[in-house]
């Protein structure tokens, strides 16, 4: 993408609503524009990395056996009269009238949905176990909306559940959403920690909500310092095998948010130099819940000896558009965004030192249609602006590697590559600056 064609509006200024890194970034990276309070556009370089974050999310769900739909923003409040949440949910939920005086309501969550659907088409334990899930945007009318997308009042999510028989079958298939989780965060370059944590209004008696820590976490949390040198599961993870090992490592270690910490377990099962007591910023949680929507919403299948049971569910959450202030709270300097390869918005930062030039302009031509066709993403500075904006521009973005074509380089024929997350400079022919970034960005 050529910059002169793109739409990229940097602020030299930081807001003065922007309260924490992640919320100033993305406003100066002209990544979101504030409509209203907690309500935002997603302007192109933003949109970019919700696309690519969202298809993290679907390879992971994939993986894991969750079948994608889409399910709309808007629902009947019948369905939630049914579950009896309609009036427990509290001023969150956003309640409206049409213009036939029927109740609806800007959804929060899709329990109530999704079980509507299930209810209307699954008959029989044969058809089990199953997962639906998809990405929409949510609406909570939070009291007092802040830090950006971080607790906005819309939001786009990620919401699966889970449909057994059996609870120890609704165990199984919660497993195979926590490990998904843990394989979904590390590929986002984050290190996501699952704790102990209240169910609040969706209910149950399983949860683990996944936390990044962060000093501008919303919650104080309390964990073992070893989760932070945990491997991920891998790409060769069975999902249809038995993960419950994973499971068990995973929840072994103390782990919990401010809500459900026992501090006399805390102290008393974790080393006083492995004890974490910081912030955390949620990015998802799981839920186990049984029958609490089934039982009332008459969600039941056939058994094989003939009877009918509600069958038990669970659902899972994540925070898809709050995942980019996530990252950006955990990677990030003083210059700018540090976007790990898999969800930044470009791959590359090209720049042009002096464009119209004789020698720079064949190079970074040359240079730019080369690595678009080998699969790089490059965004191609080849605008007329000073040196010193195009740089700052570049380190506030955070692309991965910047590519500098200048004419003193150049007439040695070498190009200066800078890797954003380390610094380090190196100066290289054409050829060899391709080799470099294809190395570095095998995706």
């Amino acid at each position: 993408m050529r910059l002169s064609r793109y739409f990229l509006p940097i602020l030299k200024e930081t807001p003065k609503e922007a309260e924490i890194v992640s919320h100033r970034l993305m406003l100066r990276a002209g990544m979101i524009r504030q409509q209203s309070a907690g309500i935002y556009s997603w302007l192109p370089l933003g949109h970019r990395v919700l696309r690519k974050i969202e298809r993290i999310v679907e390879e992971e769900q994939a993986r894991a056996g969750a079948i994608q739909m889409l399910m709309p923003t808007l629902q009947s409040a019948d369905l939630w009269r049914e579950s009896g949440r309609y009036d427990a949910y509290g001023k969150e939920m956003l309640r409206i009238t049409d213009r036939h005086e029927r109740d609806m309501l800007y959804g929060p969550t899709n329990e109530e949905m999704i079980t509507d659907i299930f209810r209307s088409y699954v008959r029989s334990y044969k058809d089990l176990p199953l997962n639906l899930y998809h990405i929409q945007w949510k609406f909570r009318d939070e009291v007092r909306p802040r830090f950006g997308v971080m607790r906005g009042r819309e939001f786009l999510m990620k919401d699966a559940y889970s449909f057994d028989l059996t609870q120890d079958q609704a165990v199984e298939s919660y497993n195979r959403m926590f490990v998904s989780y843990l394989r979904t965060y590390k590929r986002m370059g984050l290190t996501a920690i699952p704790m102990k944590a209240e169910t609040g209004p969706i209910g149950g008696d399983l949860s683990h909500e996944f936390i990044v820590l962060a000093e501008t976490g919303e919650s104080e949390v309390y964990c073992h310092r070893d989760f932070l040198d945990k491997a991920t599961p891998g790409i060769d993870t069975d999902f249809d095998g038995d993960l419950t090992p994973i499971v068990r490592d995973w929840t072994s270690l103390y782990a919990a948010t401010e809500d459900v910490v026992d501090k006399a377990e805390f102290e008393a099962s974790v080393p006083e130099d492995k004890r974490i007591v910081a912030r955390g910023i949620e990015v998802g949680q799981t839920f186990y819940f049984g029958t609490k929507y089934s039982e009332p919403m008459g969600a039941k299948v056939a058994t094989a000896e003939g009877t009918e049971e509600p069958v038990h569910m669970g659902s899972y959450g994540i925070g898809v558009s709050r995942l980019l202030g996530a990252i950006i709270e955990a990677s990030h300097d003083d210059a700018g965004i540090i976007w790990p390869i898999e969800v930044a918005p470009f791959h590359v930062g090209l720049i042009n030192m002096r464009p119209g030039d004789d020698l720079t302009d064949p190079v970074c031509e040359d240079l730019y249609a080369r690595l678009e066709a080998s699969g790089i993403e490059v965004l191609y500075d080849d605008t007329s602006k000073s040196a010193g904006a195009k740089f700052a521009s570049m380190d506030l973005i955070g692309l991965p590697f910047q590519v500098v074509a200048g004419p003193r380089g150049l007439k040695d024929g070498l190009l200066e590559v800078k890797d954003r997350k380390t610094g380090e400079k190196e100066m290289l022919t054409v050829d060899a600056t391709i080799a470099r970034l294809q190395a570095a960005l095998t995706l």
